[in-house]
């Protein structure tokens, strides 16, 4: 008896162990405010010609994580990231963020309504280019790398505006 519990035990714990590997870092920072991070990010932005991409959500999110993991694995999409856009990770949690977070929402136009991640497309002034609702991205459990680079590849500041 002894050595069935142990030996369940010890199954339960590698498991736990190798499905803690398969946990993406976190990405989202906590402590940052949300706004002073979105002005900071466009600030950059304007000063170096591209635009800004807001991942809006949180490390309580799995998906956030997976997609943040995701675009840094893929070499591809994170040339054409680094190369076009100031990419920041915006906090938000539904329950905790109060009226700091509705507004912040408000400012992204309410980018919200898509769930969670959602990407939102700033321009050099703070504006509000595209709303990305990262569903529309994923495949099975993951995402579909083609479908992630046509979205960034359609929202840089030369696909937008290609006569400057």
């Amino acid at each position: 008896m002894k050595k069935a519990l142990l030996t369940s035990l010890m199954t339960l714990l590698v498991c736990c162990a190798l499905s803690a590997q398969d946990t993406p870092a976190k990405v989202y920072d906590e402590s940052l405010d949300p706004m002073t991070q979105i002005d900071q990010a466009v600030a950059q932005a304007k000063a170096e010609g591209k635009f800004v991409i807001c991942q809006v959500g949180g490390n309580w999110c799995p998906w956030c994580l997976k997609f943040a993991k995701f675009i840094t694995d893929d070499e591809a999409i994170r040339q054409v990231v680094e190369e076009n856009f100031v990419y920041i990770h915006v906090n938000y949690h539904p329950r905790k963020s109060g009226e700091a977070g509705k507004a912040m929402l408000k400012r992204l136009g309410n980018a919200g309504r898509f769930g969670y991640p959602v990407l939102v497309v700033l321009n050099g002034e703070g504006q509000v280019v595209h709303i990305q609702d990262s569903g529309l991205l994923e495949e099975g459990k993951s995402y579909n790398q083609t479908k992630v680079l046509d979205f960034f590849k359609h929202w840089t500041p030369k696909a937008v505006n290609p006569a400057d």
